[in-house]
């Protein structure tokens, strides 16, 4: 008998155990604990980027009632590119804000997605992410630990600054031009024509001037906001890239925040990707004028020759990099379709 009531009031113990913890799981997930984030992007105060992050993250800090604190790091203080990718895959309380070309060492599809030469407007590749056919890789990169909050967050047509006019590819012949250490960017600027040379964007402008590289490649946004223009006086209007970023954080950290914090966040990213859009599109014009005022020059380009230049970056990532075999030509009708809906 006195071994049997040891062992109801153990099951009794037991059970009261597991109603406090059910009930401080509730509590939790009701109240939210207070999280820090740690968001890092390579972009300057002067940049549209840098400050749609601040102006996200106070919004983020407020609705939450300072339960997530998010604390944004520009000009790679912390990890960026593949470092910063892999600070989110490791679990790491931290937001990772790149080109979506990074999360192809994950889901190899994502460079195809942001590849040379696709877009002619900013409308097209807004249209292109809510498709099934992204909606299936953001879902394989939640599978890989990547929860990805925004793939939209653009700052415009990407395009080559130099201190040469550039028409054709055969005009890149000898020059060497600056490009992020992605490799979607490096195969690109080389298909192209020029010899690229990867440098943190720290070095870059002392870079030009001590003829390391002869130029670089970016948006009109990143040429007025860091003052290459002082460096290099051509752009040749390639749009080889729809300049963009996204926001990636690690699902488990995901998981570890409120529903309802969850809700604000995911809300306040995607409205944050929207309204830059929307800034950069209303203040181009304004940016393109300052640029020729200080005696920058822009010259048209044979976009067909340098579309055909670049098709082999398309076809090594369906042969050698394991992107799914035919998805240039998938993205290509997804592109036609929206074309042809306007």
């Amino acid at each position: 008998m006195k071994k049997i009531a040891v062992l109801l009031m153990m099951a009794v113990c037991m059970l009261a155990l597991v109603g406090c913890s059910g009930e401080k799981k509730a509590e939790d997930n009701a109240n939210g604990e207070k999280i820090v984030l740690k968001l890092s992007h390579v972009f300057s105060p002067d940049e549209q980027l840098y400050k749609s992050m601040e102006m996200v993250a106070e919004r983020i800090n407020k609705k939450t009632e300072g339960r997530v604190e998010i604390q944004c790091f520009g000009q790679n203080q912390l990890a960026c590119y593949k470092d910063g990718l892999e600070q989110v895959v490791h679990g790491a309380n931290f937001i990772s804000v790149e080109d979506p070309s990074y999360l192809g060492d994950y889901v190899p599809d994502f460079k195809p997605l942001v590849g040379p030469m696709l877009y002619q407007s900013y409308d097209e590749y807004a249209q292109i992410i809510e498709t099934p056919l992204v909606k299936d890789m953001i879902a394989k990169a939640e599978d890989k630990g990547i929860k990805v909050l925004a793939l939209d967050y653009v700052f415009g047509f990407r395009n080559l600054m130099t201190n040469k006019e550039i028409h054709t590819p055969a005009d890149l012949q000898g020059l060497k031009l600056r490009t992020p250490g992605s490799k979607l960017f490096i195969d690109t600027i080389n298909a192209m024509g020029a010899t690229a040379t990867s440098l943190p964007f720290s070095e870059t402008l002392s870079g030009v001037s001590q003829g390391v590289v002869d130029g670089l490649e970016g948006s009109e946004f990143t040429n007025i906001g860091t003052k290459c223009y002082e460096y290099t006086k051509n752009v040749a209007t390639t749009k080889h890239f729809l300049g963009t970023c996204g926001v990636y954080i690690s699902t488990e950290v995901w998981n570890k925040i409120s529903e309802a914090d969850r809700k604000i966040i995911a809300e306040e990213f995607a409205y944050g990707g929207k309204e830059m859009t929307k800034i950069s599109t209303d203040s181009y014009n304004q940016v393109y004028k300052e640029l020729q005022e200080k005696g920058v020059k822009f010259n048209d380009v044979d976009h067909e020759a340098f579309t055909k230049a670049t098709t082999p970056v398309f076809q090594a990532m369906e042969e050698k990099e394991g992107a799914t075999p035919g998805i240039h030509a998938r993205l290509l009708e997804e592109i036609a379709k929206i074309r042809a809906a306007k």
